[in-house]
């Protein structure tokens, strides 16, 4: 099982699919790092140096980029349901 600890979105402002994977994250109540490529010169350098576009949404998961908003979302939810997040909770 994945930690939110595991994830960074690379996104922009004004990006319609950065939007529905953000929305996403606020529906399973989930905080992750967020970096804005343009708003932050190093975000920029470090998407394109690690994952080799310049492409958002991306999803780094444990280092290794996942890009494509419908993607993005469907993994979301199989590795973050919210019965999953209950249980994680009663557990930790």
């Amino acid at each position: 099982m994945y930690s939110t600890q595991d994830l960074v979105l690379y996104h922009y402002e004004g990006c319609g699919p950065c939007a529905r994977v953000k929305n996403e994250l606020k529906e399973l109540g989930l905080t992750i790092p967020m970096k804005d490529i343009r708003q932050s010169e190093t975000a920029l350098n470090e998407l394109v140096s690690i994952g080799g576009l310049r492409q958002v949404p991306c999803l780094f998961v444990n280092g290794k980029p996942m890009y494509e908003s419908g993607d993005i979302i469907v993994w979301l939810r199989q590795n973050f349901s919210k019965s999953q997040l209950a249980m994680s909770e009663a557990s930790g």
